[in-house]
């Protein structure tokens, strides 16, 4: 009797960073939502500025043009350097989503507040990290 092997496609680079994508957006989305439901305020007042209402088009926004210009870094990346695209990239990420948290705390808001809008920002951070680079070989 013959082994059969059983190979499962994979998705291609353009589809799963499409999905990367998708997930960068609709992850935070979500976490913002629940937050909503659950009551918390996202007035946030920076030192100086207005209070403002974090609302869930800020939210779409931001994590769609972060994760537009991570992909854009990545490609620059595999471009110019592929050798050492994905480490490099990764490592960006992380520092990156690191210097995200400034901001969270920098500003006068709730603790909910405060850790929903954290909480988007890992989450970005964990879909596109998870997604955008090629799986290693």
């Amino acid at each position: 009797m013959s082994a059969a092997t059983v190979t499962t496609p994979t998705p291609s680079p353009l589809r799963r960073r499409a999905l990367g994508i998708a997930a960068a957006v609709v992850a935070p989305l979500a976490i913002w939502a629940v937050g909503a439901l659950a009551g918390v305020d996202y007035t946030v007042e920076s030192p100086g500025q207005p209070a403002t209402l974090i609302g869930a088009g800020a939210i779409v926004m931001i994590a769609l043009g972060s994760a537009l210009l991570g992909w854009a870094t990545l490609a620059l990346l595999e471009r110019f350097a592929p050798r050492v695209a994905r480490p490099v990239w990764i490592s960006l990420a992380v520092v990156v989503t690191a210097l995200s948290f400034v901001p969270v705390f920098s500003v006068e808001a709730t603790g909910g507040a405060k850790l929903a809008l954290g909480a988007t920002h890992v989450a970005v951070a964990v879909a596109l990290i998870a997604l955008l680079p090629r799986p290693r070989r």
